[in-house]
Order: structure tokens, then C-alpha cells, then sequence
């Protein structure tokens, strides 16, 4: 078994949030994004709704700064409640 690849930091990280698709959804997310990174462009979010317009897929890049930011913004986004996956 190999060890996973170690990521060097800062780096450019992409994240990507699927949720149930609401009006404050995408406010949400780009809100704790914008706690650990204060010039985060909310604007530079991808947005794709699902066929049925049920879910909503949040694609967006950060400048990593330590695996440790990167775990929180996941914790925190999955204490949203709509928030169904975080990859």
C-alpha cells in the first residue's frame, strides 16, 4: 500500500459542495469561505443545478494555506443543513 501523495502548501485547492438547491445556499457556502479567506470572490463559484433543479453542485478554488484550513471548511460546511456532500 503507498502512502498518499503529500500536498505542499500554499497551494491552489479545489473544492466542490453539493447541496439541496436553495436561495441562500450559495450565500452560505461562499460566507465560510470567505471566514478563512477574506478576498475570496464569491463570483468565481461554478454553478450547476441538477437535471430535476432539486440539487445544486458549488465548484470554486481556494489558496490553500495548511490541511488544517482546508479540514475546517469542510466541517463547516457540513454543518449546513442543506449541504449533502463535500469533495
Amino acid at each position: 500500500m503507498t502512502d498518499a501523495p503529500k500536498i505542499e502548501f500554499p497551494c491552489d485547492y479545489p473544492i466542490k459542495v453539493i447541496g439541496y438547491a436553495s436561495e441562500d445556499f450559495v450565500r452560505n457556502v461562499a460566507a465560510i469561505v470567505a471566514e478563512q479567506q477574506p478576498d475570496f470572490d464569491p463570483a468565481s463559484i461554478e454553478i450547476v443545478d441538477s437535471r430535476n433543479g432539486k440539487f445544486v453542485s458549488l465548484r470554486f478554488q481556494i489558496l490553500a494555506r495548511s490541511a488544517s484550513q482546508i479540514e475546517a471548511l469542510f466541517l463547516k460546511f457540513k454543518e449546513l443543513k442543506n449541504v449533502q456532500m463535500v469533495l
